[in-house]
């Protein structure tokens, strides 16, 4: 099958948190507040919070859900208090400033590649960060055809609007395209549902909980973007 165009999720797939949005960084946040907080209890609080973000309601962009789950971030590492929601919405305002985050080793060589064999490159990203900034920041201008975010375009992933939109930029079909994501309900199964094809990044060593599943659906799993290139040509 033809492939003209790759797009991708950007946070957790080409960018990941530096210290400002670890344990020791929310910690710092709370300080600044008058609050504290176990830094070792951030894991746990993350995953705990992450339902927040995958409920099926949740497709209009709203910056209150992303302060809901910072807030219970917080409140799970033990942040009580009247300040706590200004805290929750410094994270949410901070988390849009790329100097925050980190490239992973694997995406400019991947971008590069899908570049010279001359497939177009997209963002369609559920965060409020600006993507132009992003692609400058991380020097990966000339490679990015085009890019949509969710909070300039109003619907999140999984939402098929989203995926339309960014399609629609890149004047591809949807069946000529291929969306690279970490999250299955908002990148693959919001992919699917607007007519593209997906591959899920798993990174790390374990197995991915729904592999079968996923193999019986006939979408592949990466560990590493390297792979992408090979399954997109």
């Amino acid at each position: 099958m033809t492939t003209r165009a790759v797009f991708f999720d950007v946070d957790f797939t080409l960018i990941y948190p530096g210290p400002t949005f670890r344990g020791e960084g929310y910690r710092r946040f709370a300080s600044r507040h008058g609050m504290e907080v176990e830094v070792a209890a951030f894991e746990r609080a993350v995953a705990s919070a992450a339902p927040i973000l995958d409920q099926p309601s949740s497709v209009v962009y709203d910056a209150e859900i992303f302060v809901r789950y910072t807030s219970h971030i917080l409140e799970q590492m033990g942040a009580r208090g009247t300040r706590l929601d200004a805290c929750a919405r410094e994270i949410y305002d901070e988390w849009a400033a790329c100097q925050h985050f980190e490239l992973y080793d694997d995406v400019a060589p991947a971008l590069r590649e899908l570049e010279r064999a001359g497939l177009r490159i997209g963002l369609i990203s559920n965060s409020h960060r600006c993507l132009a900034s992003f692609q400058s920041h991380f020097e990966l201008d000339g490679l990015i055809a085009c890019a949509v975010s969710s909070s300039e375009h109003g619907l999140m992933k999984p939402h098929p609007s989203i995926f339309r939109a960014a399609l629609d930029l890149a004047n591809v079909p949807p069946a000529e395209a291929i969306m690279v994501g970490d999250s299955l309900r908002q990148d693959v199964d919001g992919a699917l549902a607007a007519g593209m094809r997906a591959i899920l990044l798993h990174r790390g060593s374990a197995p991915h909980p729904f592999a079968r599943e996923l193999a019986e659906r006939r979408i592949r799993i990466v560990q590493t973007l390297a792979e992408v290139p090979a399954l997109a040509m």
